[in-house]
């Protein structure tokens, strides 16, 4: 049962994704094809062609690329819960997945992995993207062989869906039913492409990226009944 879980074992993570090209006209011919193969899947009309489609292309791992990985954990102190919350983040992909890495690797087997339709974005698009630049999968995230009570990973999503797969349901909206005061109030995930190549501004997205594991981070509390964690207890690293 959830309930069952410990705040304290749980890692809420949050990945922010880009094109691994600045624009279409960027991309290598011999890897253009690929992207006007996926690009005729994707359109809906003839308007929609592969050149606008690519700013879409982050979402995919074939195409993208993982820039920023915000993580958080909840660590009592004097018996009052605190949210501490540190990101991997910059331009080379490899050094960002190898830090997040060398992080998961050390926690114990009790230890969770939570994100928001993690189980359809987050989790696989972190193995993708490990597998294309030559690294190996940590245990956390690797799901071969087990069974799926072994496998501890997280989805608020899903929870939220009580069974019911007919929908996709936003972290915005679940915040929003659950009146957790949202500190986003910047950017949303359709601007990181813009923001990260034409603003070259990273730092940017790091700080979106963290606001959603906080936001994350108050939902899981509230699935699972509890009070959500003050401002004054949520400490950025």
């Amino acid at each position: 049962m959830l309930n069952d879980i410990k705040n304290e074992n749980v890692l809420f993570i949050d990945v922010e994704t880009v094109p691994q090209y600045k624009s279409y006209e960027a991309v290598p011919e011999n890897k253009k094809k690929f992207w006007d193969h996926k690009a005729s899947l994707l359109s809906k009309s003839e308007e929609q062609t592969a050149e606008l489609l690519y700013e879409r292309a982050g979402i995919y791992s074939e195409f993208g690329k993982v820039i920023c990985i915000s993580c958080g954990y909840i660590k009592p102190l004097d018996g009052t819960p605190q949210l501490h919350i540190k990101s991997f983040h910059g331009h080379d992909e490899r050094s960002v997945l190898t830090s997040f890495t060398d992080m998961i690797s050390k926690l114990s087997p009790s230890w969770y992995l939570c994100a928001h339709n993690g189980k359809e974005f987050d989790f696989p698009y972190l193995c993708r993207r490990m597998i294309i630049n030559g690294l190996p999968i940590p245990i956390m995230l690797d799901l071969a062989g087990k069974k799926p009570w072994e496998v501890k990973h997280l989805d608020t999503m899903e929870l939220w869906k009580f069974g019911d797969y007919k929908s996709f349901v936003s972290l915005d909206l679940l915040a929003d039913v659950f009146n957790i005061p949202s500190p986003k109030d910047d950017i949303d995930g359709s601007m990181v492409r813009k923001v990260y190549y034409e603003e070259n501004n990273l730092e940017r997205i790091v700080e979106y990226c963290t606001k959603d594991v906080v936001t994350l981070t108050q939902v899981l509390l509230r699935l699972k009944g509890e009070p959500s964690i003050p401002a004054d207890q949520i400490k950025i690293t």
